[in-house]
């Protein structure tokens, strides 16, 4: 018993010695803006989103999110690249309308905060 006190109290002193998390500074983010678009989903994704559909159907019990990945993983991997074309084409087309979106948005925002920036330079 003696033995576990004194291994308790190098431990504490330990962590007197190092700070013990006194005085860190905790890192700020910027805020997210929620206007912005979400970036589109990969092939997978798309292929991901079509297979837990068709996999609940055929899986009505299963509960586990895990399974789920794995068999659509496996599944995609066993895929030829001539099965993988229609969502990569799907993913190609929703790339392509979020590059017009994101677009459309990076202009809102130079409009709506140059004029902002002229007056704090001027």
């Amino acid at each position: 018993m003696p033995k576990a006190k004194s291994d308790a109290k190098a431990a504490d002193s330990r962590l007197k010695r190092k700070g013990a998390g006194a005085g860190r500074k905790q890192s700020k983010k910027a805020a997210k803006d929620p206007n912005k678009p979400k970036r589109p989903p990969s092939a997978f994704f798309v292929f991901m989103s079509e297979f837990r559909e068709q996999f609940k159907k055929e899986h009505p019990n299963n509960k586990s999110v895990a399974v789920v990945g794995k068999a659509g993983g496996d599944k995609w991997k066993s895929l030829s690249d001539a099965e993988k074309a229609p969502f990569v084409a799907t993913a190609e087309k929703k790339k392509q309308e979020y590059e017009k979106t994101i677009l459309a948005y990076n202009k809102k925002l130079v409009n709506t905060f140059y004029p902002i920036l002229l007056t704090l330079i001027l």
